[in-house]
């Protein structure tokens, strides 16, 4: 199988992780480095021994593949430029500033049959991978995403920041429209909100209730399920799930880490169990780019396509559509 030749556009923290696990995975091939700043683009290629191009459209006409890691306001016009020069796109959420810009993307590409995936990176934290074998159904969902201050992200709302990432993981999970939004926020150190909380409320019953804050003192990264059969717990800091969930009593597939008690009323009797499912180490950053390249490679669709990213901006959105109408205004 050839492998594929892919660049790193923007080499600030995020891209010159990007072009380190480029540089490490198998079935491709890092041509290269760009970014408008000429001294982080050379100290990215110096550790990663590829080339440092001096401009956009040199890079686009050497590779296959992109990958994006420059700000949101620029994402847009890079992507754009990227596609429109036939380079599959891999990009970091969120995809674009607008809405209508991601639908831009999403519809050039399918146009021209490239590979468009978005860097929701929690979809491949090592907690979330090994839930892979429950059936996850939520009917309540809380979430906590809170982090202390870094300006290297207070380019945009907390809600598209670090918010995102529960809200496309929670699409992905429900797997079911959202018909009501309410939201509350409020800037406190930076121009834009930097604490949040939304309610999600979606066609098949389930209600999701969101809070991201990037002015903690602690951080916290926590996701609850509840559904008719169990209760699941998800630290995405710490890499692990708990799964508490009710099965028949006789089961001999269930192989519980401990039996909590035990439900005697109504026809069928059910265990209380417990289990931490296996946790695998793995690179989530990594991963994702690997499953990128594969989508490319063997023309199959990216596990987090563009109009996945497409529908988490249309939420986040929203949510900060509400959070301005319910704004006190100050006359």
């Amino acid at each position: 199988m050839d492998r594929l030749r892919v660049g790193v556009i923007g080499t600030g923290h995020l891209g010159s992780l990007h072009a380190k696990m480029w540089a490490d995975i198998g079935s491709a091939e890092l041509v290269g480095v760009y970014d408008i700043d000429a001294i982080k683009a050379e100290n990215a290629a110096a550790a990663t021994r590829c080339k440092v191009f001096a401009s956009l459209n040199d890079l686009l006409a050497n590779v296959q593949a992109v990958s994006i890691a420059t700000t949101t306001k620029s994402h847009f016009d890079t992507a754009h430029q990227a596609l429109t020069r036939g380079s599959h796109v891999f990009i970091e959420k969120p995809v674009t500033e607008t809405i209508e810009q991601a639908r831009t993307l999403v519809e050039l590409a399918e146009a021209k049959g490239l590979k468009l995936q978005v860097g929701h990176i929690e979809r491949f934290n090592p907690a979330i991978l090994a839930l892979e074998q429950f059936r996850i159904r939520p009917m309540f969902i809380e979430s906590h995403r809170l982090a202390q201050f870094n300006p290297r992200g207070s380019d945009v709302a907390v809600v598209l920041d670090l918010m995102i990432h529960d809200i496309d993981l929670i699409l992905s999970l429900v797997k079911s429209p959202v018909v009501r939004i309410d939201a509350n926020g409020v800037a406190v150190v930076s121009g834009s909100e930097d604490i949040a909380n939304a309610r999600l409320q979606f066609e098949n019953g389930c209600v999701a209730n969101v809070t991201a804050s990037r002015i903690s003192q602690n951080k916290m990264r926590k996701m609850r399920l509840f559904q008719s059969d169990a209760y699941i717990s998800i630290d995405f800091q710490q890499g692990l799930a708990e799964v508490f969930r009710l099965v028949d009593e006789g089961d001999a597939s269930i192989k519980p880490t401990m039996l909590l008690g035990k439900i005697d009323q109504g026809q069928r009797k059910r265990l209380i169990v417990y289990e931490q499912p296996e946790v695998k180490e793995v690179n989530a950053l990594k991963y994702e780019l690997e499953l990128f390249a594969r989508a490319v490679l063997e023309n199959v669709e990216p596990p987090v396509t563009g109009r996945d990213g497409l529908q988490a901006l249309e939420v986040a959105r929203e949510i900060l559509s509400k959070i301005s109408a319910s704004s006190p205004r100050i006359s």
